[in-house]
């Protein structure tokens, strides 16, 4: 099972608190006295003065990692009405818990999870809404610390929809259930700040960005509650990320053009803008509600877009998504390079909402699956990876 104990490392000049950084043990060997003094053998010798190996200390963490991360959670109000029902089963108001169980297995496996979620909750939970403002429950924070997630990038185009109290309020439910979060913030100070997971000993920095907020404005007390694109910002904070310590660090990017498979002029500028940089490890987008290629950039892989992992929307494409799961091995600097990323097609299945990973579920179907939607849904988001090939990147396959 993932367990990632997480914290909010602050670096910012200004801010309280310090960056940890990494330093060697050890003490230098004495000089001298400058007093003293040396007899002089009355031989000489040809015997080879000894040598001397120095041994670095050893880099915390283990020689390899896995980071699951997803697409878009959009709770659409169809989709939160299906969640009452699930609730009324046991008596509980909402429950997105069987939408998103069929993931358990994939998320608990990784060292690491990672959501994207693309809205605030309700600042008012008895007027939820849905597009083009959303408001959520809060149960559906309960559903992703049930699922595996460990933390979610929470900068979208939606992130003001409900105004810095509805941030207040998701952010309130995250730190409640033990989940940690990138890309809004309560306060300057955590605005500033760097998140950060502790994955068995290693160090691993979440960022998230978003291009704008559909004509909100960043509140003019608080500058800070939801994080823009800006490449000079994303450069420095992930410096300081690694300054911080982090030994890997992941750059979430809400970009794009909705429903468009291939990647805008916007993405493929950011991207070349951000690479080649020695702090950025991986750069994984949302947004598009699709599924978009996975590149590299100078070396540094790009997953454009996951798509939705859970959300209402039935056109062709839409109900696809994609799971990544990067493989990342440790560096002899104790650094850890994505080496590799295994893609993983999910499907969000009419009436239940369940979010299906594709091939599982062709595996071993259930009785009434709708196995040629799934392996439609499978199809196309194989398509569009295998449109862009790119070393090292993997779709599990498919059955049959």
């Amino acid at each position: 099972m993932a367990i990632a104990a997480a914290a909010l490392v602050v670096g910012a000049a200004g801010c309280s608190g310090s960056s940890p950084s990494a330093a060697s043990s050890g003490s230098a060997a004495p000089s001298p006295d400058a007093s003293s003094t040396a007899t002089a053998p009355a031989s000489t010798t040809t015997t080879e003065p000894p040598t001397t190996t120095t041994t670095l200390p050893p880099t915390p963490g283990p020689a390899a990692l896995t980071v699951a991360m997803a697409g878009d959670l959009l709770p659409h109000l169809p989709l939160v009405a299906q969640a009452g029902a699930y609730g009324r089963d046991h008596g509980a108001r909402y429950d997105f818990g069987p939408m998103l169980a069929p993931m358990a297995p994939i998320l608990t496996g990784a060292d690491l999870a990672l959501c994207h979620l693309e809205v605030p909750l309700a600042r008012d939970q008895g007027a939820l809404s849905g597009y083009p403002s959303f408001g959520a429950p809060d149960e559906l924070v309960d559903a992703i610390a049930g699922a595996g997630y460990d933390g979610c990038s929470t900068a979208s185009n939606h992130s003001l929809d409900q105004g810095t109290a509805g941030i207040a309020r998701t952010l309130d439910r995250f730190d409640q259930l033990g989940l940690h979060h990138a890309g809004t913030a309560r306060s300057a100070e955590e605005g500033a700040a760097i998140t950060t997971y502790d994955v068995d000993g290693a160090t691993v920095a979440h960022l998230s960005y978003a291009y704008g907020f559909n004509g909100y404005r960043l509140p003019t007390d608080a500058p800070f509650a939801a994080n823009l694109i800006d490449v000079a910002r994303i450069r420095d904070d992930a410096r300081r990320a690694r300054e911080a310590g982090a030994q890997l660090v992941i750059v979430s990017l809400h970009w794009g053009d909705e429903y468009r498979h291939d990647p805008s002029a916007f993405q493929r500028q950011v991207a070349d803008d951000l690479l080649p940089s020695p702090d950025i490890d991986v750069i994984v987008g949302h947004h598009a509600h699709v599924v978009q290629p996975i590149e590299q950039v100078e070396g540094t892989y790009v997953v454009f877009g996951l798509g939705n992992q859970l959300a209402n929307q039935r056109q062709p494409g839409r109900a696809d998504g994609l799971t990544v799961v990067l493989h990342a091995e440790k560096l002899d600097d104790g650094r850890y390079r994505v080496a590799g990323i295994e893609a993983v097609p999910t499907y969000v299945a009419a009436g239940s909402f369940a979010v299906l990973p594709v091939a599982d579920a062709l595996a071993s179907p259930d009785p009434g699956a709708p196995v040629a939607e799934l392996q439609a849904s499978f199809d196309r988001t194989a398509a569009v990876l295998e449109a862009s090939p790119t070393p090292g990147v993997l779709v599990v396959p498919r059955p049959g």
